[in-house]
C-alpha cells in the first residue's frame, strides 16, 4: 500500500521568500504541494499585513494548490514562551487565536488549519480552536479533525524550529522519511524557512521528498474535507 507525503514550511516573510519561492519551485517540478505555515507577525517588528508582495505570493500559491496553515499570532511570543500556544490558558489562545483569524481574513489568507509554533498546543488552546471555526489541529505527533474528533497518527519530521539542522540529523530525517515511506506511511517533512538557503537542510529536504515519491507516496497537502477522509490526495 502506497503512503502520503506532506511538505511544509515555517517562517514566510520578506526576508525568506526568495529561498521558500525557489523551494517551491522545486517542489513544482516534481508535483508536489506545499502547505505554508503563516504567522502574521515575525521577530524583527515583521507584519504580514504590510508586505503586500509576500501576501500576493502568498495567494498565488493557493491558488495553485497549495495550503495555507495559521501558524501561530506572534513569533516573539513564542520564542519567549517555548511555543506561542505550548502552555496557554483558554482566554489567552482565545485572543491569539481572535486576533490572528482577523488578520488572515482583512489579507484574503483565511484558513480553518493551525499549527502551532513548536507543533504544541495547551489544552485550553484545543478548546478554543474549534469555537473560532478551526477544523484542523496539526501536532507534532498527529493530525486531529476538530469536528470528528479522530486523530491521524504521524510524527513531523523537521528541520529548525524546535529541530536539529546538524548534518547527522539531516541524514537521520532522510532515512526516517524512506522507511516510513518504504510501510506506506505518511510521510510528514517540515523545514524552517531560514534553513533553506543553507544547501544541507535544503538537500535533505530534497533527497526525502525524492525518496518518498520513489517509494509511491502520494503528494498532498494538510487540509480539511467533507468526506471521511482528512488528507486527500493532491
Amino acid at each position: 500500500m502506497s503512503g502520503k507525503l506532506i511538505v511544509s514550511v515555517s517562517g514566510i516573510g520578506d526576508r525568506t521568500l526568495a529561498d521558500i519561492d525557489a523551494f517551491c519551485a522545486q517542489m513544482d517540478a516534481r508535483n508536489v504541494p506545499v502547505s505554508l505555515l503563516v504567522a502574521p507577525r515575525l521577530n524583527g517588528g515583521y507584519r504580514l499585513e504590510r508586505d503586500s508582495r509576500t501576501v500576493e505570493w502568498l495567494t498565488n500559491r493557493r491558488t495553485r494548490g497549495d495550503a495555507i496553515v495559521l501558524h501561530g499570532y506572534d513569533e516573539a511570543a513564542a520564542k519567549k514562551l517555548r511555543g506561542e500556544f505550548a502552555t496557554l490558558p483558554a482566554h489567552e489562545a482565545n485572543l491569539r487565536l481572535m486576533a490572528a483569524d482577523r488578520v488572515l481574513e482583512h489579507l484574503g489568507l483565511r484558513t480553518r488549519l493551525f499549527a502551532a509554533p513548536g507543533w504544541l498546543v495547551s489544552p485550553g488552546t484545543v478548546t478554543m480552536l474549534p469555537r473560532h471555526g478551526f477544523r484542523l489541529l496539526i501536532g507534532l505527533y498527529g493530525i486531529t479533525d476538530l469536528v470528528r474528533h479522530t486523530t491521524t497518527r504521524a510524527r513531523v519530521l523537521g528541520i529548525g524550529e524546535g529541530f536539529l539542522s546538524e548534518p547527522w540529523w539531516c541524514r537521520m530525517l532522510v532515512l526516517s522519511a524512506e522507511r516510513i515511506a518504504r510501510r506506506g506511511g505518511l510521510v510528514r517533512v517540515a523545514v524552517a524557512a531560514h534553513h533553506l538557503r543553507k544547501s544541507g537542510p535544503l538537500q535533505a529536504m530534497l533527497d526525502a521528498v525524492d525518496l518518498a515519491s520513489m517509494h509511491g507516496c502520494a503528494a498532498t497537502v494538510y487540509r480539511w474535507g467533507s468526506e471521511s477522509e482528512v488528507l486527500d490526495a493532491a
